[in-house]
């Protein structure tokens, strides 16, 4: 990747800035913009996150920033209140009060002698969630933003539910902003109020899964922040950012199918993270594609950005079954408008043990998955990092009805969501449904292509749930994940049926037996026919980024996956160990500049029977470390979530260290009653 460091514009560095709130908080921000942006003022962009402005994000932020500065932006990096150096406790995601500090924040801006007048926003994951719902609000000077990673749908798409199933990712990442919260700010920033800062944190820091857990179905909790609630309130333009290998990628043809705004949408093949940088490849010049949009939409340049088709994808061709990938072989594609006109149905019938151009008569075939089904998923979301790509899934298709078409005899593109429509009954009031795609090669590997869940609860409404009656015949619709995808000659389209997928989801109350009717149940893809403009597209520019901050490795822990079987219990265990994201593989780093060693540590635990779903266990354990001469905090964080049939039951311990001393402690343990989940 090429290092710029020779802009346009020499850039000054503002290590922090305080940014009052009418109630009297300040935020704390990190400002990158021109030497002589007071003489001329420049367009500012916000990025407004939890993540630590000052130390985690740090080595992410510098590249990102300085780039834009250096091309004659104001670039703000601001921690959210409760987050990083700013005052406040962060009592939840996306509450109003983050929403309106955003807004006071972007008056502030434009308030500046060094700022234009006009604001874009940006960010990835929390950034980009939450510059979708500030677009909403419609602040004046906010003229564009750029929405990575992110959704326009808080229930169905986010951590925390997907197709009204519990995702143990919602503990995964809940656990995760428990740590990121009860963090200390920095002495150097604060001064001496840093400890009472820390302590009341800690003190009234909120048990974020638990609070996630208590809103199970798609309620007004949800609908607060969802900006597809009402499109029409998005107003500015948007530029919406996404992988295939990531867990957010069905929020972008609906953002472009819904919004009246100009808008348009970018989707490669990476994974949760920058498109410059992302894995798998090919990685793209996304700062120079950045400063496109931004040019046009905050300096109005003729760049050219808009003239260009509404969406461009990644079209992914077949690779074998890997735990990780470098690259994805495919193309660029696009498509003018969304939903396409050029792209039609095509339907494929399940009948026994295949997938047919024609119904043969109706028949049954049932399954009761075991528990352990999914354990060749995958991450719910991945960030590039070896063993979160879904490996070969013949393992889990064995514990799964199978329906197989012929092998192809010509190329089959598929751009969209494919949807299947089944009849089926099942013997429990609850239930899960799970669909995947897959694409079986000759020699008999099965890849997944996409999948979709389904809580059989929610067949006809996400908001009110109704409990299934056993062996009562229902038509349900399971959408699955948006994909471009390109099934080769000779090969074998696959659909595969569970009745669960664990560690993705968590499991049922009870074992379930589900019957499928065959001769009547559908798969619909959404066939794609070439487009021969797509050859003429423009081409990204190879990828570059601005100066990264001195790193020294202090520690090396190696992200690490074991799935471990105990043939006598019955017993899987799943472990993940992983270290602080930013720094590579390094459990202990000093970022040079500031002279901060800072340090974390991951690891996630799943355990379950093959038969028996009131065994399951998840456990999250962190360490999380700051140290600057006599100044030490360390914070060990462990989260755990188990159930009964009837409840879950959820735990919690903090702890945090000054020096080797015990400065303060929290403890959780709840239980909540399962509401059809």
């Amino acid at each position: 990747m090429k290092i710029v460091e020779d802009f346009p514009r020499e850039v000054r560095v503002i290590e922090n800035v305080w940014i009052p709130m009418k109630d009297g908080a300040r935020l704390a921000a990190r400002i990158w913009r021109p030497t002589d942006a007071e003489s001329e003022p420049v367009p500012a962009i916000l990025e407004y996150m939890p993540y630590r402005k000052r130390d985690f994000t740090r080595l992410r932020d510098e590249p990102l920033h300085r780039y834009f500065a250096g091309h004659g932006y104001a670039c703000v990096r601001l921690d959210l209140r409760g987050s990083g150096d700013s005052d406040g406790i962060l009592h939840d995601e996306y509450l109003q009060q983050e929403l309106d500090d955003a807004v006071e924040a972007i008056d502030w801006l434009v308030a500046q002698p060094w700022c234009s007048g006009e604001i874009g926003m940006m960010g990835i994951s929390w950034g980009g969630f939450n510059a979708l719902q500030v677009a909403a609000l419609r602040p004046a000077p906010l003229k564009a933003i750029i929405t990575m990673c992110s959704t326009d749908d808080r229930y169905t798409d986010d951590v925390h539910y997907q197709g009204g199933c519990l995702l143990n990712e919602n503990l995964g990442w809940g656990s995760v902003l428990l740590s990121c919260a009860t963090t200390p700010p920095d002495p150097d920033i604060v001064g001496a109020q840093w400890r009472t800062q820390w302590k009341h944190r800690i003190e009234q820091a909120p048990f974020y899964p638990l609070v996630w857990m208590r809103h199970p179905h798609r309620d007004a909790y949800w609908r607060h922040g969802s900006v597809c609630e009402d499109f029409d309130a998005v107003t500015c333009p948007v530029y919406a950012v996404g992988g295939w290998a990531d867990g957010y990628v069905n929020a972008i043809p609906r953002l472009l199918a819904g919004l009246k705004a100009p808008c348009k949408g970018l989707i490669g093949p990476w994974s949760h993270a920058f498109p410059h940088a992302a894995l798998p490849g090919p990685a793209i010049g996304f700062f120079q594609e950045a400063l496109r949009w931004w040019d046009h939409w905050l300096k109005g340049l003729d760049t050219g950005i808009m003239d260009e088709p509404l969406l461009r994808v990644w079209m992914e061709e077949y690779v074998p079954p890997a735990p990780m990938y470098a690259e994805r072989p495919g193309r660029w594609v696009a498509e003018t408008s969304w939903p396409s006109s050029r792209i039609q149905p095509k339907t494929l019938h399940l009948n026994v043990l295949s997938l047919g151009e024609k119904a043969d008569g109706e028949d049954r075939m049932r399954i009761a998955s075991p528990q352990t089904t999914g354990l060749g998923a995958g991450d719910w979301y991945g960030f590039g990092s070896e063993g979160e790509a879904p490996i070969d899934q013949r393992e889990d298709d064995g514990k799964s009805l199978v329906f197989d078409s012929d092998p192809l005899d010509r190329r089959l593109e598929i751009l969209g969501a494919p949807v299947v429509s089944l009849e089926l009954s099942v013997d429990r009031p609850v239930a899960y449904v799970i669909v995947r795609l897959n694409d079986v090669a000759p020699d008999g590997a099965s890849a997944r292509v996409s999948y979709g869940l389904l809580n059989l609860t929610q067949r006809d409404s996400r908001e009110h749930p109704a409990p299934l009656e056993p062996g009562r015949r229902y038509r349900v619709t399971v959408q699955l994940n948006d994909v471009a995808y390109a099934f080769a000659p000779g090969h074998t389209v696959r659909l595969a049926v569970s009745t669960s997928y664990w560690p993705v989801i968590w499991p049922a109350p009870a074992p379930v037996n589900l019957t499928l009717h065959t001769g009547i149940s559908q798969l619909t893809l959404p066939e794609r026919p070439p487009r021969p403009e797509d050859a003429e597209l423009r081409p990204f520019e190879p990828p570059e980024r601005g100066p990264m901050p001195e790193m020294t490795t202090l520690k090396v822990a190696p992200f690490q996956r074991r799935v471990e079987r105990d043939l006598t219990t019955g017993m899987s265990t799943y472990r993940i160990t992983t270290t602080g994201g930013d720094f590579g593989d390094a459990a202990l780093a000093r970022i040079e500049d500031i002279d901060l060693t800072v340090g974390y540590t991951l690891a996630k635990t799943y355990r379950i029977h093959d038969y028996d779903p009131e065994t399951a266990e998840v456990t999250v354990e962190q360490t999380t470390t700051h140290q600057r001469g006599n100044w030490s905090t360390r914070l060990e964080c462990r989260t755990s979530l188990t159930a009964t049939s009837r409840s879950f039951r959820i735990r919690g311990m903090l702890k945090a260290y000054e020096g080797d001393a015990l400065f303060a402690r929290r403890d959780w343990d709840e239980e909540i009653v399962r509401r059809l989940l």
